[in-house]
């Protein structure tokens, strides 16, 4: 059964009749540039139809804000049973930061992709914002983001930054890093590099970083071969079993570059045991900076992002959406940390 129209018009009449949100509805009608110029002249159009004004009372207490962020982290398979990133435990520290020095309340909480996370925020008024860590296969967590967005929620999200992304998405430069690490290896000798990492549409940040190592390849006049490329998740056990794949296939390699850290110690691992030697026989580069890469043996090459930088960025892009701002870059660069597992 339809909503029933009230004799004095509301916002939600007109959500109704416009086919959005509330949200979305209060937005177009204080002229937001969140709302596309269409949507709102659709809600414009409904709202002289119903003669609707805003009851200003109203319009004030809605716009109060709760000066609360809510964080998210999603699952992500770990060997301490945690089902926390440790990349993402690094960021914390920053973003936690970012907020105290705002003068925001920080929400912790922890969810599974699955569940409906995204149905108990989208209409709350518990935080004015929300920051998602973390998301496993992009394909599930694509459709949790579009209805996000369907609702007007204010979001920012962690992840690969590219034109066609849903919402506001801050993170690094993931083919210029994979870039990064081609050109260190290649130039330390190293002609075969192998990839371990996912490197399709279900995990962008894996696909990027393997792009890049192309590129730098390809710059070279090295055809990437593609028996040099094997799936993992980010978990010492997908990388110790990404290598011993890689070892099966027989292919020649020299290198590897490991699509996070946590997949390259769980290679160097498989390939101790295969009586490889690091870096004689195989050079390796890991990707994060965990705190982890300095305590392998040898000491884990990766690639550092800017943490710093990245929980600044997050908690400036949800209050740029919240005060109706223009959002800031979104994109961090990254460096290389050179240890003696590459042999650099």
């Amino acid at each position: 059964m339809g909503r029933q129209p009230s004799s004095k018009p509301t916002s939600f009449d007109i959500a109704y009749l416009a086919g959005v949100s509330q949200p979305t509805v209060s937005r177009a009608l204080r002229g937001s540039r969140s709302v596309s110029l269409a949507t709102r002249q659709r809600i414009e159009a409904i709202a002289r139809e119903l003669n609707y004004s805003v009851d200003k009372n109203a319009s004030s207490l809605r716009s109060q804000r709760s000066n609360t962020i809510a964080l998210l982290f999603f699952e992500d398979p770990t060997p301490d049973e945690s089902n926390i990133n440790p990349f993402f435990l690094s960021m914390l520290g920053s973003i936690t930061r970012q907020c105290a020095a705002r003068g925001l309340d920080l929400l912790i909480s922890f969810q599974k992709m699955e569940d409906d996370w995204h149905v108990r925020y989208q209409d709350s008024h518990r935080a004015d914002g929300l920051i998602l860590l973390g998301y496993g296969d992009y394909t599930l967590y694509k459709q949790r983001l579009e209805q996000l967005v369907g609702h007007g929620t204010h979001f920012v999200r962690w992840g690969s930054v590219s034109d066609d992304n849903i919402g506001a998405t801050v993170g690094s430069d993931n083919v210029g890093a994979g870039r990064l690490a081609g050109e260190h290896l290649f130039a330390l000798g190293r002609r075969h590099i192998a990839f371990l990492g996912h490197a399709d549409e279900h995990y962008p940040e894996f696909a990027d970083r393997y792009r890049g190592l192309c590129a730098a390849a390809e710059a070279r006049g090295i055809v990437p071969d593609p028996q040099l490329q094997v799936d993992a998740l980010t978990a010492e056990d997908a990388g110790y079993a990404a290598a011993r794949t890689l070892i099966a296939r027989r292919t020649p390699f020299d290198a590897i570059f490991a699509a996070s850290d946590l997949i390259a110690i769980g290679a160097m691992r498989a390939l101790g045991e295969a009586g490889l030697s690091i870096p004689q026989d195989v050079a390796i580069v890991g990707f994060d900076d965990i705190p982890a890469a300095n305590l392998t043996s040898p000491p884990l090459t990766t690639i550092m992002q800017d943490m710093k930088g990245a929980g600044a960025l997050l908690v400036d892009t949800i209050l740029a959406q919240v005060e109706d701002r223009p959002l800031p870059p979104t994109v961090l660069p990254t460096r290389l940390v050179t240890r003696r597992s590459s042999g650099g």
